[in-house]
């Protein structure tokens, strides 16, 4: 019964999250997307246009290499279809994914919220008041999966370079975990040290250091362009801070008040 109330009450929390999140999204973050996009697709056709125009040489040197009868054949057509992904068109097919992923997403982390609320009822005993037990770990939800991670790794508009991505999951996931087992000594140890081991914790991904894109992380765009990237992944940086925010704010008080005497340990 009272696995069946969580996952009920976590439902519920992410749809009301993921709809705040996907407005905020369409309202702020996707202008800046699509317009990065079109710089994108620019700088594409450009590209092919040159690689077409140096094609019919490489056609007519393929043909002549062929034995006597063979018609030529194009790779490159073939190659092209092969590696062309389905994506949906941009509009309320693209609207209405982005919801089902952001309450997908909010439903995974309500029910860590949920998880975390009742270890610590478990541990501490049942708050007075849940909304602030809620924002509390909404608070380090914040901390550990956007704001650590992402003071080594800022958010990237369309057609930016950077590091490898093995790379850069591999310090975004020690980012998350040294910040979450941080706040867990904090909320958890009673001793004095552990104000120490959360701070040694904290500094602990910045001493292995973040990976760094080595080159230019804006190849092949004009300087007008180059310009206008920049600034739209300034804005892009501010607005998926704020985003992140809303998020966790309104995450944590959708758990802390649905949660209603649900994460107790009775």
């Amino acid at each position: 019964m009272l696995f069946t109330r969580l996952i009920w009450v976590a439902l519920g929390a992410a749809i009301l999250v993921g709809s705040v999140q996907t407005a905020l999204q369409q309202w702020q973050a996707v202008p800046i997307i699509l317009a990065a996009e079109v710089f994108e697709d620019q700088k594409a056709a450009q590209e092919a246009a040159s690689a077409k125009q140096a094609a019919p040489a490489a056609v007519q040197a393929h043909a002549h290499s062929q034995a006597p009868g063979v018609a030529p054949h194009d790779h490159g057509d073939r190659a092209s279809q092969e590696a062309a992904e389905w994506k949906p068109a941009d509009g309320m097919e693209r609207a209405a994914w982005t919801w089902a992923a952001n309450v997908l997403h909010g439903f995974s982390m309500a029910l860590l919220v949920f998880a975390v609320m009742s270890l610590w009822v478990w541990r501490r005993g049942t708050p007075a008041r849940p909304v602030l037990l809620g924002l509390a770990v909404a608070a380090a939800g914040w901390l550990t999966f956007h704001l650590w991670p992402s003071l080594g790794l800022r958010a990237e508009i369309p057609g930016m370079e950077a590091a490898a991505l093995d790379a850069r999951q591999g310090w975004w996931t020690l980012a998350a975990a040294s910040a979450a087992l941080a706040c867990a000594v904090t909320a958890f140890a009673d001793k004095p040290w552990r104000w120490l081991v959360a701070a040694a914790l904290l500094a602990l991904p910045f001493v292995v250091g973040a990976p760094e894109f080595q080159g230019d992380p804006l190849p092949g765009f004009s300087a007008g362009a180059r310009a206008q990237l920049q600034q739209l992944g300034t804005q892009f940086i501010l607005v998926t801070t704020w985003m992140s925010v809303v998020l966790w704010l309104s995450l944590g008080l959708a758990c802390g008040w649905f949660s209603g005497g649900g994460c107790s340990s009775r």
